[in-house]
């Protein structure tokens, strides 16, 4: 179907945002709103309980997601901005994170971050402000205002000067109100795929836990291990402590890294996920510098992050020659076991993420929330539930083939997820630029309307 238009266009006078209807105003924001009004005073009394709203508790296209409570006095410094209902937070760090979140019904309570602009309507409609902010325009706009490579920002005030449009007050509401009921829908699209990634997640644990606890045959005999909290295992398995089946292990060397392509890579606590190997930010070491033969990576080697935070300390994977003469960094251990007893060590990379290999680590790590350990003394005493070399190797290949169908279907419901951002970016940019007549759009015709503007 061809998409509702306005009767007539005209140049918006402003290049990266074309034509707009012709009764539309184009504007700076801070003609039709303020920003930063008020502050929460350093008088406030140090048990003063706040609802804090970092950064990081934004999410492009979901908003707020998570608030800390705090008292004032343990708040940090930046702890500042006073927010109230029809507000919309607009990060002025980090901009390419795009977290805008509009601001609804807030406790009295709520403070919003140093990092945030708060953008308060004046002669706008509240919600079609919050809706502006979240339009692809006005944040590749503010992305491109941005000052700095690594830490990118943008001050208040140049974020007030960016033009947006402005139609006639009514319009403004009936425009509000049509994004409510579609982006509404699309959320609810949105949660229900996030959902399904959530069950294939926990599907996906238990069947590993299943087959490196249990095995594979469904009712092979069992005897009781003698522990305690293990309870019964298969009865022709090992239920060994780990020191036992370790014929090497070597924590990596501290040297000066940085991001870049040249150089001598060097795997990192960030590189180490719960079962494989991330490369999206290698760091290198300079070329020349002096590295032991016996420090790179070999296809194989069972890596150990010994170092991170309380969640994530602990995080195993298996280097599988990713990248040329590698080396690994003092927040790793790399281990090497007797292959008498570990056939592979793919089957250990599965029990270090089941749910008895995980809890055992949990129990391990020490620290703080922030920064935990798990030392290798104490990693040696761990017991493992080991089968027979062949069943190992069995198990593997049974849980690579099944976890690959989890991937898989893991893939098709986050590409879903991200074309359903997609229509819902572009939705809320057509309408609130007017490339969309909404005034006359009956319920029944949205799903095509929508189609024909990812279409375009």
């Amino acid at each position: 179907m061809s998409l509702p238009r306005y009767p007539e266009y005209k140049d918006s006078g402003v290049e990266w945002l074309g034509e707009v209807p012709g009764h539309w105003a184009v504007k700076p924001v801070k003609a039709v709103a303020t920003c930063n009004d008020e502050v929460l005073g350093k008088s406030t009394t140090a048990d003063y309980e706040i609802e804090y709203v970092e950064i990081s508790g934004v999410d492009a296209g979901r908003g707020i997601t998570s608030t800390d409570i705090i008292p004032f006095g343990d708040a940090p410094s930046r702890a500042r901005r006073r927010v109230q209902d029809g507000d919309v937070l607009v990060s002025t760090v980090r901009t390419y994170l795009r977290a805008v979140a509009p601001v609804n019904n807030p406790p009295g309570n709520m403070i919003a971050s140093t990092g945030f602009a708060v953008i308060r309507p004046r002669i706008i409609a509240p919600h079609f402000l919050g809706y502006l902010f979240q339009a692809e325009f006005v944040i590749s706009e503010v992305i491109a205002r941005s000052v700095g490579v690594s830490y990118p920002a943008i001050n208040a005030s140049d974020l007030m000067r960016v033009n947006v449009p402005i139609p006639l007050a009514e319009e403004q509401q009936t425009i509000a109100t049509f994004l409510d009921c579609e982006t509404g829908k699309i959320d609810a699209l949105i949660a229900e795929q996030q959902r399904l990634v959530e069950l294939l997640a926990e599907k996906r644990q238990a069947v590993i836990s299943h087959a490196v606890t249990k095995g594979l045959p469904p009712n092979a005999p069992m005897k009781d291990s003698g522990i305690e909290w293990l309870g019964e295992v298969p009865e022709h398995w090992e239920v060994p402590y780990f020191c036992f089946l370790i014929s090497n292990a070597e924590l990596g060397e501290n040297h000066d890294s940085a991001e870049g392509n040249e150089g001598v890579p060097v795997m990192k606590m960030g590189n180490i996920d719960r079962g494989f190997v991330k490369l999206h930010k290698v760091e290198y070491l300079p070329e020349g510098i002096d590295i032991s033969e016996s420090m790179f990576l070999k296809d194989g080697d069972f890596l150990f992050n010994t170092r991170n935070s309380l969640d994530l300390v602990g995080k195993v994977a298996i280097w599988r020659g990713e990248l040329l003469k590698a080396t690994y960094n003092s927040n790793i251990l790399r281990i090497v076991f007797n292959s008498s007893k570990v056939a592979t060590s793919a089957f250990m990379n599965y029990f270090f993420n089941s749910d008895l290999g995980l809890s055992q680590l949990r129990s391990l790590a020490k620290g703080t929330t922030s920064v935990a350990a798990i030392y290798y003394k104490d990693l040696t005493s761990l017991r493992v539930m080991l089968p027979p070399p062949a069943e190992q190797y069995a198990i593997v290949t049974h849980l690579d083939i099944a976890c690959a169908q989890f991937d898989t279907l893991t893939s098709e419901a986050n590409r879903a997820i991200t074309l359903l951002q997609e229509r819902r970016s572009a939705l809320i940019s057509a309408a609130v630029t007017g490339k969309i007549d909404v005034r006359g759009i009956k319920p029944h015709q949205n799903i095509a309307v929508m189609a024909a503007i990812v279409a375009e």
